[in-house]
């Protein structure tokens, strides 16, 4: 247990009795980064007893109680471990400020939290230094350079065991493996970020993420990291690599430079390549699935489209905007020829990225590729795939396989809306509708108004769907889920069961993930801010995951239940490991508040 976790938890998760470190209540719920002076906003509280006082709405920086809150009692169920469930919304107060919400008679107090339309100002760049502290090659938070051997192949045209240059890009999460699957989405996200909200994003880095400022927005350099990986990895027409290394990564906590997993030739040496066959794949017993490869390569043709306009307008560099848009028409192509899914690769486990989906990819690459050639064929082809991925998603499930409908949001209908008549334009709003309404029924039978089904990654379902809302809204100019989806933002930063946030030191002064699953924070004690947590997964899961243990005592113990859980413990691989795609595709729907800066 980490001693400094426990005296902020005396502060931020409810009461605790003097004569016992037992937490006695009633506890209080907030997002601790803040809400916007418009929005809609609420605590959760919670008891094991019935509340009967009042709450008050204080200013920190007068200590004067503004507002009284009454509780509402909500008639949603819980999960199990407490029997009293309150709102206390405070919608109608619209003073910038910093505040803190105490009750009246228990004492009982949240965190600090802001109200202001610049709550948000600068949070999507501290997620671009978890991006840049993932990056593989050259790595500037460590300032030292890994994996140069990468890679040798595997599948490929070439003889087995070949050298292809395949370094670069990211790693994937805790470990140190890399993926096209994860690595397209987040390149292609951080690029329509940058479209949506170009004067949002910082000038701090260089091109190597140095504290050099170069006169480009951070997020391009961040995104041309990766369409620097998707290059070499597209080394031909008819070649796609699709990951560098597998599961023997996973023998323990290293730092990058020092890997000593082994794939036959060595510690610390060259890793396996494995090209996209668009058939299964698999060097040992655990054979994954494939039909084709459209999936990869129709989302790196998206982000390599996106690409060529940002450089070629913004950039003014028109070569790297043509080596792009020439990629991206022969990525598209590839897709054409060989329509299906190619997933993930493991060696010893049967833990995978386990896509299925893939129209929904090739559907954005054709639309951007249309944005970008104005050639109709591209045009006629996008409508074809959007229909074809329809609604199809995770939204109305309640679990699915890991990464089985992936990306958690089909950016390609969005791409698409502004190039299509009117009558398309409902149908592309009406595929995102239906997954709002799944999320929003779900979302009615608990009190935090959370609808995502907690499987593994249930912060990037969560992102996900807070950024079809956003998108949603910015379609059609109907705000029915602006509430729902700030409900879904403000679980993210605290309005939780256990008032923590699900972003690395964010908000600093707040309760975040701390003991991470990672080897940056196993072995060097550094915390990296901005990175997200795989988060909240059903107990049934936790409890069938091989190799799983909490290497600690839970500190929030009295704050599980028998139907989810979550740990900040770096031994809880399920829901404690930040994920390099899951940050990145948390930019739009931070950038989309960021934005609102404006408005003050």
């Amino acid at each position: 247990m980490k001693s400094a976790i426990i005296l902020f938890l005396t502060v931020i998760l409810g009461h605790y009795s003097m004569a016992s470190d037992t937490p006695k209540g009633p506890f209080i719920r907030i997002n601790q980064i803040g809400y916007m002076l418009e929005e809609h906003k609420t605590a959760v509280v919670f008891s094991h007893s019935k509340v009967a006082e009042t709450f008050e709405l204080i200013n920190v920086t007068t200590q004067k109680a503004e507002i009284t809150l009454r509780p509402k009692k909500s008639k949603k169920e819980g999960w199990g471990t407490f029997d009293y469930y309150y709102e206390l919304d405070f919608s109608n107060y619209i003073t910038k400020g910093t505040y803190f919400i105490q009750g009246k008679n228990s004492k009982s107090r949240s965190n600090s939290f802001s109200i202001g339309n610049d709550a948000y100002h600068q949070k999507p760049d501290i997620l671009l230094e978890f991006m840049r502290q993932q990056r593989c090659g050259y790595n500037p938070y460590f300032d030292m350079v890994c994996h140069q051997r990468d890679g040798r192949s595997a599948y490929g045209p070439m003889p087995e065991g070949t050298f292809v240059d395949a370094t670069g890009g990211w790693h994937d999460a805790g470990d140190q493996l890399k993926y096209l699957i994860t690595g397209s989405y987040a390149t292609a996200h951080m690029l329509m970020a940058y479209e949506l909200f170009p004067d949002t994003f910082e000038d701090r880095v260089n091109h190597l993420g140095q504290p050099i400022p170069n006169g480009i927005a951070d997020v391009l350099d961040e995104a041309k990291w990766g369409l620097d990986w998707i290059l070499k990895l597209h080394p031909g027409p008819d070649q796609l690599i699709h990951q560098i290394a597998d599961d023997r990564d996973h023998i323990g906590w290293k730092m990058p430079d020092e890997d000593t997993s082994d794939y036959g030739w060595g510690p610390n040496s060259y890793r396996v390549a494995y090209f996209a066959t668009g058939t299964p794949q698999g060097l040992n017993k655990y054979q994954s699935e494939a039909t084709g490869v459209s999936n990869l390569a129709g989302r790196s043709a998206a982000a390599l489209a996106l690409a060529s306009r940002i450089w070629r307008t913004e950039l003014k560099d028109t070569v790297f905007a043509t080596i792009c848009l020439n990629a991206a028409k022969t990525l598209y192509q590839l897709g054409q020829e060989k329509e299906g899914f190619q997933q993930g690769n493991s060696y010893g486990a049967p833990y995978r990225y386990s896509e299925k989906s893939w129209a929904d990819d090739m559907e954005w690459g054709a639309a951007e590729l249309y944005k970008s050639t104005g050639k109709k064929e591209y045009l006629v082809e996008a409508k074809e795939y959007a229909v074809q991925a329809n609604t199809v998603s995770w939204t109305a499930k309640d679990s699915v396989a890991h990464y089985e409908f992936y990306p958690f949001i089909n950016l390609g209908h969005f791409a698409l809306y502004d190039q299509v008549d009117d009558k398309f334009k409902e149908t592309l709003a009406g595929y995102y509708k239906t997954g709002l309404e799944d999320n929003v029924k779900r979302a009615l039978k608990n009190p935090y108004n959370i609808g995502v089904p907690f499987v593994w990654c249930s912060n990037n379902l969560l992102t996900s769907i807070i950024t079809q809302g956003i998108l949603y809204e910015r379609m059609t100019g109907d705000k029915s889920y602006s509430q729902f989806v700030v409900a879904q933002r403000d679980w993210l930063f605290g309005r939780n069961p256990w008032g923590t946030s699900m972003f690395t030191k964010l908000p600093e002064n707040g309760e975040y993930p701390l003991d991470v699953h990672t080897s940056t924070w196993a072995l060097t004690q550094k915390e990296i801010p901005g990175g997200l947590v795989d988060g909240p997964v059903y107990a049934s899961i936790f409890n069938s995951l091989k190799g799983l243990h909490l290497a600690n005592p839970d500190e929030f113990k009295a704050f599980q239940n028998t139907y989810v859980v979550y740990h900040d413990d770096i031994g809880d691989y399920s829901t404690n490991e930040p994920t390099m795609d899951g940050t990145a595709g948390s930019i739009i729907m931070m950038a989309h508040w960021a934005n609102m800066t404006k408005k003050e």
